[in-house]
């Protein structure tokens, strides 16, 4: 099983610990870090998607334009855009660019922020029922060779039809992710990878062997996983404790500058953050949760921490459950990239590859 490397790339250099300077959109920031994770290795960027943020689809179509390899992962969240509409669009950027875009489904959790957008359905549960039919749309649009009617709750298409397919073979990569009951069904019927935020091992398991039921009860194969997490990196392991507990301080002054704080309203996803962290500080081997305790996991803000052997360990670790995608940003988003290619993804990379070949000669 392949393992692949997902970087994150901002619309302006901010985090939970530094407080954005310039513009809400900035160009010159978005082709540094694009060109910074093609070269440190990475194999697709996520472009987030936010009731108030620049349009994710437009930025991905700017960081295709100004790199060779680096594929991009565009969220977007069913219910703003026709499906119909969104699968043209996704499926000309495919063409136009070698096929290097995915998807990555986001349904929404916080209602609140969703109404912002026009968004009229509160009910979590039928807003997965919404995104269920969606990419049913979708998947019609991509595939079908002749002209098709869906008949659905929430859409309905008459004579459906997409003169451009995408490049890849039986439709755009698909990521789907969601901590619920309904996204796991969800997910289980159309997603490619299901996208877990940085969990426990034991959260890991019990998460992936939903899925794999879901995707079963649909006749599907297993979908494959992808795990969220914010390295932090050192030479020592003190130093890197070190370096974390200084990430800590500098985020809680700074809530108020980057707005950072707890959410009204935990995503399901976030309740499972916070319930390891009521664990401790420290899970498992490195896993640590004090972002995410202070922030309310308002996004994926659990980190593993060493050096980079020591995380590489816990990324092969993750990779003896399932895991193959690792989504991985830094508290110092640039930096923090070109550093990761420089030792955690060769190293762990080399790693998973050993544990690979080390099974082979073991079953033989």
């Amino acid at each position: 099983m392949s393992v692949e490397f997902i970087g994150f790339i901002a619309n302006s250099d901010a985090s939970e610990t530094i407080v954005r300077q310039g513009p809400v959109l900035d160009p010159h920031y978005i082709e540094t870090v694009a060109k910074a994770h093609e070269l440190a290795g990475f194999d697709r960027a996520l472009l987030a998607f936010h009731s108030t943020t620049p349009d994710a689809l437009q930025i991905a179509q700017h960081v295709l334009t100004i790199t060779k390899n680096l594929k991009v992962m565009i969220a977007q969240r069913p219910g703003f855009t026709a499906p119909t509409l969104l699968a043209r669009q996704l499926a000309t950027l495919d063409q136009l660019y070698d096929g290097r875009v995915s998807l990555h489904v986001i349904t929404g959790g916080n209602a609140i922020e969703l109404r912002q957008d026009g968004n009229t359905l509160d009910d979590k549960d039928e807003r997965y029922a919404r995104t269920s039919e969606f990419l049913d749309i979708v998947r019609l649009e991509w595939t079908s060779e002749k002209p098709f009617n869906y008949s659905g709750k929430y859409y309905t298409v008459e004579n459906g039809f997409s003169q451009v397919k995408p490049l890849q073979k039986g439709g755009i990569y698909t990521f789907v992710g969601g901590g619920s009951d309904a996204a796991i069904e969800v997910s289980g019927k159309h997603a490619d990878t299901f996208a877990l935020w940085g969990e426990s091992y034991a959260q890991v398991r019990d998460v992936t062997a939903r899925v794999r039921a879901a995707a079963a009860k649909h006749g599907r194969p297993s979908p494959r996983f992808s795990l969220s997490v914010r390295p932090i990196l050192a030479d020592t392991e003190e130093k890197a404790w070190q370096k974390a507990e200084g990430i800590l301080e500098r985020a809680t002054a700074l809530q108020d500058q980057t707005g950072y704080r707890r959410p009204n309203h935990a995503t399901e996803g976030a309740k499972r953050l916070l319930a390891a962290a009521d664990q401790g500080a420290r899970i498992d081997k490195r896993l640590w949760t004090e972002i995410a305790k202070l922030t309310g996991a308002n996004s994926n803000t659990t980190a593993l921490v060493g050096t980079p052997e020591q995380v590489a360990e816990v990324f092969a670790d993750y990779y003896d459950l399932g895991v193959s995608h690792f989504l991985i940003r830094g508290f110092d988003p640039l930096p923090d990239a070109i550093d990761y290619g420089r030792e955690l993804i060769p190293l762990t990379r080399k790693l998973i590859a050993e544990r690979d070949q080390q099974r082979g000669i073991a079953a033989e």
